[in-house]
């Protein structure tokens, strides 16, 4: 874990996960009476991490049930996205999976709870299908995104591939809430080879 420091006025906790270039970041509370007051976005911080942008559109979603699944999204290069999501409102399990081919982890992914409690955010790098699962109710997500939306290269990756192993926090024989447009994507044998692996894209510091 690091933490950067910009001109005392916040302080970031960054957590890499298993695959390279995906981060989680939780930015400081500052706590009083009244609740709480926190930084999300702060650019000067993520540059002095190496996280390197231009946003340029938040996207907000509520999700009514327990159990929507939203997944796994990606937009293909011209118009690839760099994504960090956090929630609002009640809990999701976030699951990102590396699409990347020649890299080290690629096909493998990673999962973790973001909620309104602990305000943790992912970093999402160009090259991962993203996804999550709602762990309450009335859940309400934010992210941004360093590129429009772009239809002609939206895309997506099966939620349910058995070749991912994901394990989605479902109840048991209760099947997700899904869209229709969630049931159609291709399994990753199956998928072109949108993203190509650079290291040196994939480090921070």
């Amino acid at each position: 874990m690091n933490d950067v420091d910009a001109k005392g006025l916040s302080r970031i906790k960054v957590t890499p996960l298993p695959l390279p270039g995906l981060t989680v970041l939780t930015p400081k509370k500052h706590g009083d009476g009244r609740g709480f007051f926190s930084e999300t976005y702060n650019k000067q911080d993520l540059q002095a991490l190496g996280l390197h942008t231009d946003f340029v559109q938040d996207n907000h979603s509520l999700s009514a049930q327990k159990g929507t699944l939203r997944g796994l999204h990606f937009q293909t290069p011209p118009k690839a996205q760099i994504k960090l999501v956090r929630v609002l409102r009640g809990a999701i399990y976030d699951v990102c999976v590396d699409i990347r081919h020649g890299s080290p982890t690629f096909g493998q992914s990673a999962g973790v709870v973001l909620s309104a409690q602990n305000g943790q955010q992912v970093w999402v790098p160009e090259g991962f299908a993203h996804g999550f699962c709602t762990l309450e109710a009335d859940t309400e997500v934010s992210y941004k995104v360093s590129q429009y939306y772009a239809p002609e290269h939206d895309k997506g990756l099966a939620w349910n591939d058995p070749a991912l192993n994901i394990d989605w926090p479902l109840e048991a024989g209760l099947a997700p809430v899904l869209s229709d447009k969630d049931c159609t994507y291709p399994v990753l044998s199956d998928l072109p080879c949108f993203f190509e692996y650079d290291a040196s894209a994939a480090q921070i510091k």
